[in-house]
């Protein structure tokens, strides 16, 4: 069974983060979508269960896809699920820069290949922390957000 992860805090899980998914699951039998559990260094972030509950009911249709709470390395949990790949997305060359560097430390300590993604180029400026920005100022994020399909 092939089997891919995608990582993040998703706080929220953006139209971007939905994009990613999507275009994942075709490659894989089973995709984990990991999601950090509760932050100390982010207190008003939402509960784990709370985010992975949103994305559960996003996705209730899909099989294939399994929502799950993580903390530690990426390349640990895509062990423990018995991962061979970790998905990531990228829509910067800085984005680029930092996940090259980690997946080949995931590939050299953990055996873990990465998957890179290119962003959807009208999605590329859709980030959580964009969408948390504007919604802190009052700005209705609808749109960047994935409505069941």
């Amino acid at each position: 069974m092939k089997t891919g992860i995608f990582v993040g805090s998703f706080n929220p899980f953006t139209i971007g983060h939905d994009s990613i998914v999507r275009r994942a699951l075709p490659l894989f039998d089973r995709l984990v979508i990991g999601v950090v559990g509760d932050n100390v260094h982010k207190p008003d972030m939402p509960s784990a269960e709370s985010r992975m509950q949103a994305i559960r009911d996003l996705y209730s249709d899909e099989a294939r896809i399994e929502v799950k709470q993580y903390g530690g390395l990426a390349m640990d949990f895509a062990k423990q699920e018995g991962a061979q790949y970790i998905v990531k997305g990228v829509r910067t060359v800085g984005d680029f820069e930092y996940e090259q560097w980690q997946a080949d430390f995931n590939r050299r300590l953990g055996g873990i290949e990465t998957i890179l993604l290119y962003t959807e180029p009208e999605l590329a400026s859709v980030s959580s922390s964009a969408v948390r920005e504007l919604a802190h100022f009052g700005v209705d994020v609808t749109d960047f957000l994935p409505k069941r399909k």
